[in-house]
């Protein structure tokens, strides 16, 4: 993949964990505060805790870092994938902020 494709694709994946949060704040009350700054978006849960997704051009990768520690996505063809086999980067998003926020949650379209 190019960079500019890679680009195109990590973007709109910050995109969608914005649209999420939006999302989920409208229909729950995990009252989750996304704030983005350039190619990282770092999600505060009301516990204190937080997740942060950037952006690491250099390995065309999107990292994740969580309280159950950092995970590293690349995308696949189709999707962003684990690169330890540990699945798809949304379905990991929604694992990992339901257990930081105590409820279930769901990220992605």
């Amino acid at each position: 993949m190019t960079d500019p494709e890679y680009m195109d694709r990590a973007e709109a994946l910050l995109r969608e964990v914005e649209a999420s949060c939006d999302r989920i704040n409208d229909a729950t009350d995990a009252d989750i505060d996304s704030q983005r700054v350039g190619g990282m978006v770092t999600l505060s849960f009301r516990n204190g805790s937080q997740i942060i997704v950037n952006l690491q051009k250099p390995l065309q990768e999107v990292w994740l870092a969580a309280k159950a520690g950092g995970f590293h996505y690349r995308f696949d063809g189709r999707q962003w994938m684990d690169t330890k086999g540990d699945g798809e980067f949304f379905a990991s998003l929604s694992r990992h902020a339901s257990q930081q926020a105590g409820q279930a949650l769901r990220f992605g379209a």
